[in-house]
């Protein structure tokens, strides 16, 4: 595989698509960050590191509206790739959607959003959108 990043995002997307509660993904250190930064801005229900084999897993139960069962994730896009890494500077930081959804970025103090890197001063690789 060239890109767990792009296969993490499409196993969520495909989930997603297919309404499925809880979807299981390839675990990662970088892939653990970024489903922590998922749950802590509410756009996944919970999450689970499960430790078996050499890699491990990682359990992601997604977020439903309970009466219209529409997704708390709306659109999932990677930025960086492989082939045309993507960096920024905290004064150029992008804003999705005015604001409204959030980009995860990989800084040298770790994986965090936009609006952390930009309060630290600090830039680096933009993974992924996420609204």
């Amino acid at each position: 595989m060239t890109d767990p990043i792009a296969d993490y995002l499409t196993r969520l997307r495909n989930a997603i698509q297919a309404k499925h509660r809880v979807v299981e993904v390839p675990a990662s250190n970088l892939k653990k960050d970024i489903t922590k930064i998922l749950f802590e801005k509410g756009y996944i229900l919970n999450y689970k590191f499960v430790e078996d084999g050499p890699q491990g897993t990682i359990k992601i139960a997604l977020k439903y509206h309970p009466q219209t069962k529409v997704s708390a994730i709306k659109s999932l896009s990677r930025i960086s790739k492989p082939g045309m890494r993507k960096y920024t500077g905290y004064r150029e930081m992008p804003r999705v959607i005015n604001g409204l959804g959030i980009a995860i970025l990989s800084t040298s103090k770790g994986v965090m959003t936009d609006k952390e890197a930009a309060d630290l001063k600090i830039g680096g690789e933009v993974l992924c959108f996420v609204y």
